[in-house]
Protein backbone atom coordinates (compact mmCIF):
# COMPACT_ATOMS: atom_id res chain seq x y z
CA UNK A 1 0.00 0.00 0.00
CA UNK A 2 1.54 3.58 -1.04
CA UNK A 3 2.55 5.86 1.93
CA UNK A 4 0.42 8.76 0.66
CA UNK A 5 -2.91 6.20 0.75
CA UNK A 6 -1.87 4.61 3.96
CA UNK A 7 -1.89 8.14 5.24
CA UNK A 8 -4.94 9.42 4.03
CA UNK A 9 -6.77 6.06 5.01
CA UNK A 10 -5.16 7.04 8.90
CA UNK A 11 -6.91 10.84 8.73
CA UNK A 12 -9.99 9.58 7.70
CA UNK A 13 -10.55 7.14 10.44
CA UNK A 14 -9.16 10.34 12.47
CA UNK A 15 -11.90 12.74 10.95
CA UNK A 16 -14.38 9.70 12.06
CA UNK A 17 -13.01 9.82 15.48
CA UNK A 18 -13.32 13.64 15.98
CA UNK A 19 -16.44 13.28 14.16
CA UNK A 20 -18.26 11.08 16.92
CA UNK A 21 -16.60 13.94 19.81
CA UNK A 22 -17.91 16.54 17.92
CA UNK A 23 -21.35 14.76 18.13
CA UNK A 24 -21.15 14.48 21.64
CA UNK A 25 -20.32 18.04 22.06
CA UNK A 26 -23.56 19.18 20.35
CA UNK A 27 -25.60 16.43 21.81
CA UNK A 28 -25.08 17.06 25.38
CA UNK A 29 -23.07 20.01 25.58
CA UNK A 30 -25.42 21.84 23.65
CA UNK A 31 -28.30 19.92 23.89
CA UNK A 32 -28.86 19.79 20.46
CA UNK A 33 -31.87 16.79 19.77
CA UNK A 34 -30.36 13.79 18.44
CA UNK A 35 -33.51 13.16 15.61
CA UNK A 36 -32.77 17.11 14.91
CA UNK A 37 -29.50 17.22 14.98
CA UNK A 38 -29.15 14.12 12.44
CA UNK A 39 -32.56 15.05 10.25
CA UNK A 40 -30.87 19.04 9.13
CA UNK A 41 -27.81 17.03 8.60
CA UNK A 42 -29.26 14.98 5.96
CA UNK A 43 -31.57 17.90 4.28
CA UNK A 44 -28.02 19.79 4.15
CA UNK A 45 -26.35 16.81 2.74
CA UNK A 46 -29.35 16.18 0.15
CA UNK A 47 -29.12 19.95 -0.89
CA UNK A 48 -25.61 19.86 -1.53
CA UNK A 49 -25.62 16.51 -3.39
CA UNK A 50 -29.12 17.26 -5.34
CA UNK A 51 -27.73 17.20 -8.63
CA UNK A 52 -27.04 13.48 -8.51
CA UNK A 53 -30.54 11.82 -7.73
CA UNK A 54 -31.42 11.78 -11.27
CA UNK A 55 -32.11 9.20 -12.79
CA UNK A 56 -33.86 7.61 -10.38
CA UNK A 57 -31.90 4.22 -9.45
CA UNK A 58 -33.97 0.89 -10.53
CA UNK A 59 -35.04 -0.84 -8.83
CA UNK A 60 -36.03 1.88 -6.52
CA UNK A 61 -37.50 -0.11 -3.23
CA UNK A 62 -34.57 -1.56 -2.19
CA UNK A 63 -32.44 1.71 -2.11
CA UNK A 64 -35.29 3.52 -0.08
CA UNK A 65 -34.76 0.71 2.27
CA UNK A 66 -30.54 1.08 2.29
CA UNK A 67 -31.18 4.64 2.64
CA UNK A 68 -33.20 4.27 5.84
CA UNK A 69 -31.34 1.76 7.03
CA UNK A 70 -27.57 3.35 6.68
CA UNK A 71 -29.26 6.88 7.18
CA UNK A 72 -32.29 7.97 9.52
CA UNK A 73 -31.99 4.37 11.72
CA UNK A 74 -28.11 4.46 11.78
CA UNK A 75 -27.33 8.12 12.35
CA UNK A 76 -30.56 8.42 14.57
CA UNK A 77 -29.04 5.86 17.01
CA UNK A 78 -25.94 6.80 16.96
CA UNK A 79 -27.29 10.09 18.29
CA UNK A 80 -29.63 9.31 20.49
CA UNK A 81 -26.97 7.04 22.03
CA UNK A 82 -24.07 9.65 22.14
CA UNK A 83 -26.42 11.63 24.28
CA UNK A 84 -25.78 8.79 27.10
CA UNK A 85 -22.36 7.27 26.35
CA UNK A 86 -19.29 8.43 25.82
CA UNK A 87 -18.00 8.38 22.69
CA UNK A 88 -14.55 6.01 23.21
CA UNK A 89 -17.43 3.45 24.24
CA UNK A 90 -19.67 4.27 21.72
CA UNK A 91 -16.71 3.86 19.17
CA UNK A 92 -15.91 0.33 20.72
CA UNK A 93 -19.77 -0.77 20.31
CA UNK A 94 -20.02 0.31 16.64
CA UNK A 95 -17.50 -2.21 15.89
CA UNK A 96 -19.91 -4.89 16.66
CA UNK A 97 -21.26 -4.13 13.26
CA UNK A 98 -18.09 -5.76 11.18
CA UNK A 99 -19.35 -8.77 12.37
CA UNK A 100 -23.01 -8.76 12.43
CA UNK A 101 -22.59 -7.83 8.58
CA UNK A 102 -20.56 -11.04 8.58
CA UNK A 103 -23.08 -13.12 10.18
CA UNK A 104 -26.32 -11.54 7.90
CA UNK A 105 -24.13 -12.07 4.94
CA UNK A 106 -24.34 -16.05 5.35
CA UNK A 107 -27.95 -15.79 6.50
CA UNK A 108 -28.88 -13.66 3.41
CA UNK A 109 -26.53 -13.90 0.54
CA UNK A 110 -25.78 -17.83 0.71
CA UNK A 111 -21.57 -16.79 2.14
CA UNK A 112 -19.64 -19.28 4.10
CA UNK A 113 -18.15 -18.76 7.52
CA UNK A 114 -15.33 -20.40 8.47
CA UNK A 115 -14.68 -21.86 12.55
CA UNK A 116 -12.00 -18.91 13.13
CA UNK A 117 -14.82 -16.39 11.82
CA UNK A 118 -16.95 -17.68 14.00
CA UNK A 119 -14.97 -17.36 17.14
CA UNK A 120 -13.93 -14.14 16.50
CA UNK A 121 -17.56 -12.91 16.52
CA UNK A 122 -18.17 -14.32 19.44
CA UNK A 123 -15.37 -12.78 20.79
CA UNK A 124 -16.43 -9.75 19.76
CA UNK A 125 -19.72 -9.87 20.88
CA UNK A 126 -18.31 -10.55 24.45
CA UNK A 127 -16.41 -7.82 24.41
CA UNK A 128 -19.14 -5.19 23.81
CA UNK A 129 -20.88 -6.71 26.07
CA UNK A 130 -18.60 -6.10 28.64
CA UNK A 131 -18.15 -2.84 27.98
CA UNK A 132 -22.29 -2.27 27.50
CA UNK A 133 -22.84 -3.77 30.85
CA UNK A 134 -22.78 -1.49 33.71
CA UNK A 135 -22.38 -3.46 37.25
CA UNK A 136 -22.78 -0.52 39.24
CA UNK A 137 -26.63 -0.57 38.40
CA UNK A 138 -26.78 -4.63 37.13
CA UNK A 139 -27.86 -2.82 34.03
CA UNK A 140 -27.27 -2.57 30.33
CA UNK A 141 -26.22 0.75 29.42
CA UNK A 142 -29.65 2.31 27.33
CA UNK A 143 -27.36 4.67 25.51
CA UNK A 144 -24.81 1.88 24.10
CA UNK A 145 -28.23 -0.19 23.52
CA UNK A 146 -29.22 1.95 20.97
CA UNK A 147 -25.44 2.27 19.61
CA UNK A 148 -25.40 -1.47 19.24
CA UNK A 149 -28.98 -0.98 17.54
CA UNK A 150 -27.50 1.99 15.25
CA UNK A 151 -24.79 -1.07 14.21
CA UNK A 152 -27.03 -3.38 13.58
CA UNK A 153 -29.00 -0.93 11.19
CA UNK A 154 -25.73 -0.49 9.53
CA UNK A 155 -25.00 -4.20 8.63
CA UNK A 156 -28.48 -4.61 7.67
CA UNK A 157 -28.36 -1.68 5.47
CA UNK A 158 -24.69 -2.87 4.02
CA UNK A 159 -26.09 -6.18 2.98
CA UNK A 160 -28.77 -4.84 1.21
CA UNK A 161 -26.36 -3.05 -0.49
CA UNK A 162 -24.37 -5.79 -1.48
CA UNK A 163 -27.50 -7.15 -3.01
CA UNK A 164 -28.36 -4.04 -4.95
CA UNK A 165 -25.36 -3.95 -6.79
CA UNK A 166 -22.68 -0.87 -7.64
CA UNK A 167 -23.39 2.57 -7.50
CA UNK A 168 -21.16 5.81 -6.88
CA UNK A 169 -20.37 6.38 -3.54
CA UNK A 170 -21.58 10.58 -3.76
CA UNK A 171 -25.09 9.34 -5.57
CA UNK A 172 -25.49 6.79 -2.61
CA UNK A 173 -25.11 9.57 -0.32
CA UNK A 174 -27.32 12.23 -1.95
CA UNK A 175 -30.50 9.19 -1.80
CA UNK A 176 -29.28 8.14 1.78
CA UNK A 177 -29.62 11.98 3.02
CA UNK A 178 -33.00 12.38 0.91
CA UNK A 179 -34.58 9.02 1.84
CA UNK A 180 -33.31 9.86 5.57
CA UNK A 181 -34.59 13.79 5.99
CA UNK A 182 -38.54 12.81 5.92
CA UNK A 183 -38.50 10.23 9.01
CA UNK A 184 -35.81 11.80 11.22
CA UNK A 185 -37.95 15.39 10.93
CA UNK A 186 -41.19 13.13 11.82
CA UNK A 187 -39.42 11.36 14.72
CA UNK A 188 -38.19 15.18 16.02
CA UNK A 189 -41.89 17.20 15.43
CA UNK A 190 -43.40 13.97 17.64
CA UNK A 191 -40.83 13.24 20.42
CA UNK A 192 -38.21 16.14 20.63
CA UNK A 193 -38.89 19.78 22.08
CA UNK A 194 -36.93 23.14 21.00
CA UNK A 195 -35.12 22.00 18.76
CA UNK A 196 -34.37 25.44 17.22
CA UNK A 197 -33.47 27.29 20.84
CA UNK A 198 -31.16 24.43 21.21
CA UNK A 199 -29.55 25.23 17.61
CA UNK A 200 -29.48 29.29 18.36
CA UNK A 201 -28.44 28.98 21.36
CA UNK A 202 -25.20 26.50 20.31
CA UNK A 203 -24.13 29.62 18.15
CA UNK A 204 -21.55 29.48 16.02
CA UNK A 205 -19.83 26.36 17.52
CA UNK A 206 -23.02 24.48 16.26
CA UNK A 207 -23.53 25.59 12.79
CA UNK A 208 -19.67 25.22 12.40
CA UNK A 209 -19.89 21.56 13.75
CA UNK A 210 -22.90 20.78 11.59
CA UNK A 211 -20.81 22.32 8.51
CA UNK A 212 -17.81 19.52 9.75
CA UNK A 213 -20.27 16.87 9.85
CA UNK A 214 -21.97 17.70 6.03
CA UNK A 215 -19.12 18.78 4.20
CA UNK A 216 -16.36 17.17 5.70
CA UNK A 217 -17.31 14.06 7.25
CA UNK A 218 -20.01 12.57 5.00
CA UNK A 219 -19.23 14.04 1.92
CA UNK A 220 -15.21 14.35 1.29
CA UNK A 221 -14.43 11.69 4.05
CA UNK A 222 -16.66 8.64 2.93
CA UNK A 223 -15.56 9.67 -0.46
CA UNK A 224 -11.99 9.15 0.54
CA UNK A 225 -12.32 6.08 2.22
CA UNK A 226 -14.88 4.79 -0.90
CA UNK A 227 -12.17 5.70 -3.35
CA UNK A 228 -9.43 3.67 -1.52
CA UNK A 229 -11.42 0.64 -0.85
CA UNK A 230 -11.38 1.20 -5.08
CA UNK A 231 -7.83 0.43 -5.08
CA UNK A 232 -6.96 -2.12 -2.51
CA UNK A 233 -8.23 -5.65 -1.01
CA UNK A 234 -11.26 -5.28 1.78
CA UNK A 235 -9.12 -7.39 3.82
CA UNK A 236 -6.29 -5.20 3.68
CA UNK A 237 -8.00 -1.76 4.13
CA UNK A 238 -11.02 -2.64 6.69
CA UNK A 239 -8.72 -4.00 9.10
CA UNK A 240 -6.75 -0.73 9.36
CA UNK A 241 -9.92 1.25 10.25
CA UNK A 242 -9.39 -0.29 13.50
CA UNK A 243 -7.44 2.88 13.96
CA UNK A 244 -10.56 4.75 14.33
CA UNK A 245 -11.96 3.56 17.55
CA UNK A 246 -8.87 3.66 19.10
CA UNK A 247 -8.19 7.40 17.87
CA UNK A 248 -11.64 8.26 19.77
CA UNK A 249 -10.78 6.57 22.93
CA UNK A 250 -7.71 8.76 22.57
CA UNK A 251 -9.87 12.22 21.56
CA UNK A 252 -12.09 11.30 23.90
CA UNK A 253 -10.37 10.84 27.28
CA UNK A 254 -8.50 14.11 26.58
CA UNK A 255 -11.56 16.12 25.16
CA UNK A 256 -14.96 14.86 26.84
CA UNK A 257 -13.06 13.58 29.64
CA UNK A 258 -14.16 9.72 29.69
CA UNK A 259 -14.10 7.29 31.93
CA UNK A 260 -12.12 4.62 30.68
CA UNK A 261 -11.55 2.20 33.95
CA UNK A 262 -10.45 -1.51 33.87
CA UNK A 263 -13.85 -3.28 32.54
CA UNK A 264 -13.67 -0.98 29.89
CA UNK A 265 -9.96 -1.77 29.01
CA UNK A 266 -10.81 -5.40 28.66
CA UNK A 267 -14.26 -5.23 27.09
CA UNK A 268 -12.50 -2.70 24.33
CA UNK A 269 -9.44 -5.24 24.15
CA UNK A 270 -11.86 -8.15 23.69
CA UNK A 271 -13.81 -6.26 20.91
CA UNK A 272 -11.58 -4.89 18.80
CA UNK A 273 -9.25 -8.75 18.88
CA UNK A 274 -12.63 -10.03 17.87
CA UNK A 275 -13.06 -8.08 15.39
CA UNK A 276 -9.17 -8.32 14.00
CA UNK A 277 -9.91 -12.21 14.08
CA UNK A 278 -13.02 -11.45 11.98
CA UNK A 279 -11.51 -9.75 9.53
CA UNK A 280 -7.96 -11.28 8.80
CA UNK A 281 -9.54 -15.43 9.37
CA UNK A 282 -10.46 -16.83 6.13
CA UNK A 283 -13.85 -16.77 4.58
CA UNK A 284 -14.70 -20.37 4.67
CA UNK A 285 -15.22 -22.96 1.60
CA UNK A 286 -17.82 -21.56 -1.25
CA UNK A 287 -21.13 -23.10 -1.45
CA UNK A 288 -21.96 -25.86 -4.20
CA UNK A 289 -24.12 -23.15 -6.37
CA UNK A 290 -21.07 -20.60 -6.06
CA UNK A 291 -18.42 -22.68 -7.09
CA UNK A 292 -20.62 -23.95 -10.07
CA UNK A 293 -20.84 -20.32 -11.02
CA UNK A 294 -17.05 -19.34 -10.94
Amino acid sequence: MRRKDLCLLMFVCFIWALNVVVGKLVLSGMHVPPFYYAGIRFVLVALVLSPLLWPLPRPFGPIVAIGFLMGAAHFGLLFLGLTASTPSSAAIVLQLGIPLTTLLSVLFLGERMSLMRVVGMLVALLGVLVVIWNPAEARFSIGLIAVAGSAAALACGSILLKRFGPIKPLRLQAWVSCVSALPLAIASALLEQQQWTASLAGGWAFWAALAFSVLVVTIWAHTAYFSILQRYEANLIVPLTLAMPIMTMFLGLTITGDHFDMRTLIGTAGALVGVAIVLRAPPGAPTKTAAAAD
